[in-house]
Order: C-alpha cells, then sequence, then structure tokens
C-alpha cells in the first residue's frame, strides 16, 4: 500500500468496473465530496457514485488491486478525513427504502436520510429512532450509536439495527447480524466505518405516533436559574424523557429567530414519550423560572421531532469540542455559568449538556462495539471555524475544556468526536473495544484497503493508553 498508484491505470480500471466515475474538476466530483462541515475539504483521487451494492464492491476490489485506500461519504455530514490519495466511494444513490408495519421493520438504503423514513413510517404510527437532526443519513448515525432525542425511553438508536448489508475491505458484499457474521454486527453497531462500507440495513421501528416534545427558550438575564434548575431537575427525570440544555448566542443569520439572534439564550430541549398530561406537569418546573422567549413544547406528531433540538441545515465552517462526563450537579453548573453564562467572554456559539443514561445503558440485541453506555452527562460545543477566528475558539474550547476538569472522565461518543487515527479509536472504543475491532479488521480487510481500518491497524502498546491519549485528543484534533 506504500507505493504510489498509477492514476491513469487506476481510473481506466474503475471506469471498466463501476456505473459512475468522476475526476477531480468534473461537476459530479465537486457535488459528491462537499461536506457540511465546511471546515473539511475532501480531495480524493476520484470518486465512485454507487448505483448499486455490486459498485461499492467493485470499485473496493479495484482500489485493493491499485494500492489505493478507500473512503465513504453519503450526506457530508460524517466526513473524518480528507481522503487525499484515496478513492471516494459516495452511497447517496443507494436510496431504497420500503417499511413494513406489520414487521415493524424498515429495509433503508446507504443513501437515505432520517427524514424520509420518518415520513414513510409516519402513516403507520411508526417511528424510526433518529438523532437530533433528521437531515443526516441513517447509516452514519447508527455507525455511530445514535443518541436521539428518546434515547432515554428506547435506547441507541443503533441497537435497533436487526441486519447490515456491507462489504468489507477484501471487497466481499456480507450480510451481518445476530446470526450470520456475529463478528461484523458487533462491530458495525458503534464502529463507525472502521469494518465496511454499508450498503443496506434493516432497523426496527417502535410505536410512537406522537410526542409531547420541543424547546424552551429563555433570555439571558434568566440563563443562570434556568441552568441551575436544569441540573437538579434532570437528575431526577424519568426514563420516558429525554433532555438537554444549551446555551446559546447566535448570530443574526438566515434560520435564527430575530427574538433569538445577537443574544445570549438558554434552550431546554424535552421529548417525553408517555402521558402529555405527565409530562407537561414535569416541565412545570423549568416554566416556572421565568418567561420564556419561545416555548415550543407541545403534543406533536413524531415527524416533527427535529424541533427538539432545531439543527441548522445549512453547511457552515465549526469547530466542535466533545467530552463526557461523571456528573452535572450544583457546582458544574455554576461552572458552567463562568465559563459560556452572559457574563463569559466565549467564542461559543452553543455549548450543549445532554442528559444520559436510562434505556441507553442496556445493549437491546448482545453486546456492540459502543462503549460508555455508563455516562451520564455529555458536553458538545460547537464554535465558528472560519480562518480569521479559528485559533481564538479553539483556544477557547480548551478553556472550557480545562474548566470541567473536576467532573470530567474519560472516553468519547463516536457521532460527538471527530478525528482518526489509533489515539481517536482508543478514547472511542476503549482498550479492549479497539483490539477487538482491529482483530475483526484484519480478518476481513487483511491489506487495510479501508480508511477506516487504520483507526484500529496501529494501536499503541500499553495498560495506561487511553488515559495518555485523553488530554490530546479532547478537542478532536
Amino acid at each position: 500500500m506504500s507505493v504510489a498508484p498509477d492514476t491513469t491505470a487506476f481510473a481506466h480500471a474503475l471506469g471498466a468496473a463501476v456505473s459512475r466515475v468522476h475526476l477531480p474538476g468534473s461537476a459530479g466530483y465537486a457535488e459528491l465530496t462537499a461536506t457540511y462541515n465546511l471546515c473539511t475539504r475532501l480531495t480524493p483521487l476520484a470518486v465512485v457514485e454507487a448505483q448499486t451494492a455490486q459498485d461499492v464492491a467493485a470499485a473496493v476490489r479495484v482500489a485493493g488491486e491499485h494500492g489505493v485506500p478507500v473512503g465513504v461519504q453519503s450526506t457530508g455530514h460524517g466526513p473524518w478525513a480528507t481522503m487525499a490519495g484515496a478513492l471516494l466511494v459516495a452511497t447517496c444513490g443507494l436510496d431504497g427504502l420500503m417499511v413494513d408495519p406489520v414487521s415493524r421493520v424498515a429495509r433503508i438504503g446507504a443513501g437515505v436520510r432520517w427524514s424520509a423514513v420518518i415520513e414513510a413510517a409516519a402513516p403507520h404510527g411508526l417511528a424510526p429512532l433518529c438523532g437530533s437532526s433528521p437531515s443526516v443519513g441513517v447509516v452514519g448515525l447508527l455507525t455511530g450509536g445514535g443518541h436521539g432525542p428518546l434515547a432515554r425511553t428506547y435506547g441507541l438508536s443503533a441497537d435497533r439495527v436487526l441486519s447490515f448489508d456491507v462489504v468489507t475491505g477484501d471487497g466481499v458484499l456480507r450480510r451481518a447480524s445476530a446470526t450470520e457474521n456475529p463478528d461484523l454486527y458487533w462491530g458495525l453497531r458503534g464502529g463507525k466505518g472502521t469494518l465496511g462500507i454499508v450498503t443496506a440495513l434493516e432497523l426496527e421501528l417502535v410505536h410512537q405516533p406522537e410526542v409531547y416534545a420541543g424547546a424552551v427558550w429563555f433570555d439571558a438575564p434568566d440563563v443562570p436559574a434556568v441552568v441551575r434548575t436544569w441540573a437538579q431537575w434532570s437528575q431526577l427525570l424519568p426514563d420516558q424523557g429525554t433532555t438537554s440544555i444549551a446555551v446559546m448566542r447566535l448570530p443574526a443569520m438566515p434560520g435564527v429567530p430575530p427574538m433569538l439572534a445577537g443574544r445570549t439564550s438558554v434552550s431546554v430541549r424535552f421529548a417525553w414519550t408517555g402521558d402529555p398530561a405527565v409530562g407537561e406537569e414535569l416541565l412545570r418546573a423549568i416554566r416556572s423560572v421565568a418567561a420564556p422567549l419561545v416555548d415550543l413544547v407541545a403534543v406533536r406528531p413524531y415527524a416533527e421531532i427535529g424541533i427538539v433540538h432545531s439543527d441548522p441545515e445549512d453547511p457552515m465552517p465549526a469547530v466542535e469540542t466533545h467530552l463526557l462526563l461523571e456528573a452535572f450537579d450544583a457546582a458544574a453548573a455554576d461552572q458552567l455559568l463562568d465559563l459560556v453564562g452572559p457574563q463569559a467572554a466565549t467564542t461559543q456559539l452553543m455549548v450543549e449538556v445532554r442528559r444520559l443514561g436510562g434505556a441507553v445503558t442496556t445493549p437491546l440485541r448482545g453486546e456492540s462495539v459502543l462503549g460508555h453506555r455508563d455516562a451520564q452527562w455529555t458536553v458538545l460545543a460547537i464554535g465558528l471555524g472560519i480562518p480569521e477566528i479559528a485559533d481564538l475558539v479553539r483556544a477557547d474550547a480548551r478553556r472550557i475544556v480545562d474548566g470541567l476538569a473536576p467532573w470530567r472522565r474519560p472516553g468519547a461518543l463516536p457521532n460527538f468526536h471527530a478525528g482518526s487515527g489509533p489515539d481517536w479509536a482508543l478514547r472511542v472504543f476503549g482498550e479492549d473495544g479497539a483490539r477487538r475491532l482491529r482483530e475483526v479488521s484484519l480478518r476481513y480487510d487483511p491489506d487495510g484497503v479501508l480508511l477506516g481500518s487504520r483507526n484500529v491497524r496501529d494501536l499503541p502498546v500499553g495498560a495506561a493508553t487511553v488515559a495518555t491519549v485523553e488530554e490530546e485528543l479532547v478537542l478532536g484534533a
């Protein structure tokens, strides 16, 4: 793999083996290498626009024969490397979707977004357990775990996957389930691209036609009281409720309501799967703190679940910082306010604390590579990544990380922690999980064709490795 490939011969071989190939300079190349986070620019040797699973398998085989590593992208929301010198397989064309209302199972192609599955399942009163944004791809979320707005009730979205169709690094299309290639099934539910390119999957749906859900926003003077109240309130929340809180500094830009633009605010996100009257009574503790700027929590069809987080849909340059906490008590709430509250000088657009626990802690279909299930709190900070201020944003993120050090615990969640390489794998999967992933990867990708496999190939040796890499990787550098 160390010898530079003959790119001309490689391009000809690709053209003979797959349906569509796009080279640098073409419109298709530009479209398929676009990313949601504009800080990441993809520069692969070529792009295969897969139309079938056989296209994916053929592309991987040709790449392996020519010594070219292979990366994958569908919607552009989760790139973790520039893919320079690699082949990019774009799976956005694998858009097959079928919902069986009797078995409550959806068969979903790798190019399908959650919004399409939600729409197809809604007439049957069924809900696919998406993440905070219905506009992202299904496969990317599920291979990274899936901590969604109903996670404390139903668990991680990845736990609902019944089977995968996946092309492994040897160019073979395989099926992975609890009974077929169970080692792949273990690692694909959370392994984030280390073991193969998923072309389709089968997902169990839940019966949840409606939810009591949305967000309540408060103005700057009320931020301290709301944060302190939420810290205590969320500790006692039953598992039918999932919640997070976000301190925001939103600029005046398209999509930002005028009453929230250009000011500090705080948003309490809440989704309740039980009796709406009970959820309303529980939320009274938050609503009574102060008069909200905006109150969007109501009984609504599950199809409107995206309103809980209201994630932006337009691409933007972003610097993201993620860490796990052992606790979020009164002292932690006060420290967060000192770091990013209304009186703090911070460059972060948003700092969110998310309550985990509940059904997240228990695997639904046997163990998977997903670690840190016992974590009760996660923090995500997002700052603007434009070159003029990117270094300031990163330094500010380090200040926040250091400030929350007394409550931190080692580790990270794969969908929240950008990065690559063995140190990233150790932090996300833990030492046992990363080494087991390496064993499975060597079995199905002996030549290391898949870029994702390289995250688990050269793991450092030593009992203290996870602690050693923790400080270096918390910023996703």
